[in-house]
């Protein structure tokens, strides 16, 4: 059973979220503060993990910045769940490795929908080592693992699948709406800024994509063959 860490200092909103996810048949694990949500994540790592962006102490934005510079919790996906709605905030968020983002109020059933399509995603079967290459990068889809030139690269879960996604349509003019329904797995309300930010971020990680991870302008993106 997946186990959800949800990490909400609002006793009433914890209560409402872990009961929607326990319905949808997960086992999940609340905590009220950033540092003791950060701790148990690098003891024992959860599946995924819904972070509050406003917390005593240590904030969200913080506990996902540290999440993503562990190596045993760099590819544990996150939902940030937050009142801060504005663009610039989620941009934020996104920039520091989360893999998705949801305003308060929110519906719990979308949340719920939101979680089952990042799970599915992260952990849909695979047939046994399948790979893929392209230039100095090796992306192995059975152990999701990443390498740039034998160079170990931590990717979040929907950097991977971003990656996974471009590879397998080499070539191919890809639409940011076309991106967010393939890979995020829903019509995603945020935006289509969150492809560029991810897309930014596979840049930034990948020097292999620099050139050949191509902007189509006012469209979306083409991978090079």
């Amino acid at each position: 059973m997946p186990r959800i860490f949800v990490v909400e200092d609002d006793r009433d909103i914890a209560a409402l979220v872990s009961r929607y996810l326990t319905r949808a048949g997960w086992q999940v694990e609340p905590f009220e503060s950033g540092t003791t949500a950060l701790a148990a994540a690098r003891q024992d790592p959860p599946d995924l993990i819904v972070l509050d962006l406003m917390l005593p102490g240590l904030d969200g934005l913080a506990v996902c910045r540290a999440l993503r510079a562990d190596g045993s919790t760099a590819a544990v996906p996150i939902i940030m769940l937050t009142a801060r709605a504005e663009e610039s905030d989620r941009i934020v968020g996104l920039d520091l490795g989360a893999d998705d983002y949801i305003a308060k109020p929110f519906s719990p059933n979308e949340l719920v929908a939101r979680v089952r399509a990042l799970l599915r995603r992260v952990g849909r079967g695979t047939p046994p080592d399948q790979r893929l290459r392209y230039r100095s990068i090796a992306v192995d889809l059975t152990r999701h693992t990443v390498l740039d030139d034998g160079r170990d690269v931590k990717l979040t879960a929907k950097e991977f699948l971003l990656l996974q996604y471009l590879l397998q349509h080499r070539g191919r003019v890809l639409s940011r709406d076309l991106l967010l329904s393939d890979v995020w797995g829903y019509r995603y309300t945020g935006g289509t800024r969150t492809v560029d930010v991810h897309v930014r971020r596979l840049r930034e990680k990948l020097p292999a994509l620099v050139d050949a991870l191509v902007t189509v302008k006012q469209f979306g993106y083409k991978l090079e063959e």
